[in-house]
């Protein structure tokens, strides 16, 4: 067991966040400002410098490194800003990494070296009106018939709504009940019958975009599929991923909260000695880094007992549900600490405190994630329905 970073590992999480804060720090305050996606020339840089793809095989356009090393990639532009880190974040653990492992070969192939070439952006499309956390409720249809798949139905809370090139769409795609009949197939932006509705406006995420999808008799060729019914298992599998990555947007997130008020408490002074000299600020100080180191190592764990593949859900979940409840008391202790400054708009905790809360509502809410916990600890599911 070594809790040592290589010196290759090491390398590349300092060519990330060098370039993450020279090119990408004025670039993240436009986009918070104008509450704009990150254009595509700079995610095409992103694959230029290799920070696309980070773990996905190099024979669909990877680096073929493992999960710990994309995830020290994200957590260096999660620290910049989630806008910037987006796009990281969709090409390592988000929804194309469920076409690269489930998908027919020709599926990938389409899709997957695109992603890591930046000339595609992939989103994807579980929640409904009427199915969030209660997701095996979604009424999303997809009908093979013959060489023809045709979605009928409505998602919501899609990050990447009517900004991404295609979608992962989560479908009822048989008439058995709960999960048994939910499978996925891949739409792209452009289907004829997909429509979107108006920019989400919210409390955080900004430069996120997020935006409901209309899918009305959507049809797309049968070699879209990316799992059948009766899938649904591999597709958390996929899941079970993006929720460290979720981590690490709050490890990010936490993390230079953590070094802004650091940097605060030395420069400023009352009552005539510097705020780190006072015992209150110190217990502060300390407190937050027993959140954030904790956090770090929980996702590391979980990613490097994946190796290359995907994290167990006992794994993922510890990691997401602490660092989403990790990020919220650490953003919050550094807002107090710095006073007036932290609350205004003119520094950056306040902004980090609203992009650290909607962690743990995206991807899985916090007492989701608990039950999950302790469904794997006792070995059984919870119907919550009874």
């Amino acid at each position: 067991m070594d809790f040592q970073l290589t010196d290759d590992q090491i390398q590349l999480r300092d060519a990330a966040r060098d370039f993450a804060v020279k090119e990408m720090t004025d670039v993240a305050r436009e986009l918070e400002d104008a509450s704009q996606p990150l254009d595509r020339e700079h995610v095409k840089r992103y694959a230029e410098m290799g920070f696309l793809g980070v773990n996905v095989a190099e024979d669909l356009g990877g680096l073929g490194l493992g999960n710990v090393e994309a995830l020290l990639v994200l957590e260096e532009f999660a620290k910049v800003s989630p806008a910037v880190a987006f796009p990281i974040f969709e090409s390592s653990v988000g929804p194309v990494r469920a076409v690269e492992h489930f998908a027919d070969a020709g599926l990938a192939q389409r899709i997957v070296p695109s992603v890591c070439s930046g000339e595609m952006i992939v989103a994807v499309a579980m929640s409904e009106p009427d199915a969030g956390s209660a997701l095996t409720d979604l009424k999303t249809k997809a009908e093979i018939s013959g060489d023809i798949i045709t979605v009928q139905g409505q998602k919501r809370w899609c990050s990447g709504g009517g900004h991404a090139d295609g979608y992962v769409v989560y479908a009822r795609m048989s008439d058995d009940p709960g999960a048994k009949g939910i499978g996925a197939v891949f739409v792209e932006a452009d289907a004829k019958g997909l429509s979107f509705g108006a920019p989400e406006q919210l409390m955080g995420f900004r430069g996120i975009p997020s935006a409901d999808l209309f899918f009305d008799n959507v049809q797309v060729p049968v070699e879209n599929l990316i799992v059948p019914a009766g899938g649904f298992k591999k597709l958390m599998e996929a899941f079970d991923l993006e929720r460290c990555g979720n981590a690490t947007m709050c490890l990010g997130i936490a993390q230079a909260a953590y070094e802004t008020a650091l940097a605060y408490v030395q420069e400023r002074k009352q009552f005539g000695k510097l705020l780190a000299d006072f015992q209150a600020v110190q217990l502060k100080l300390a407190e937050m880094a027993m959140q954030i180191e904790p956090a770090r190592l929980l996702i590391w764990r979980a990613a490097q007992n994946a190796a290359d593949g995907l994290p167990s859900i006992l794994d993922s979940s510890l990691a997401k549900c602490f660092a989403n409840e990790m990020v919220r008391d650490v953003t919050g202790a550094a807002l107090q600490v710095m006073g007036a400054y932290g609350y205004s708009k003119e520094f950056p905790i306040e902004q980090r405190l609203r992009d650290g809360w909607g962690w743990g509502i995206a991807g899985g809410a916090i007492d989701i994630q608990k039950i999950n916990i302790a469904s794997a600890l006792v070995g059984r599911r919870f119907d919550q329905r009874k």
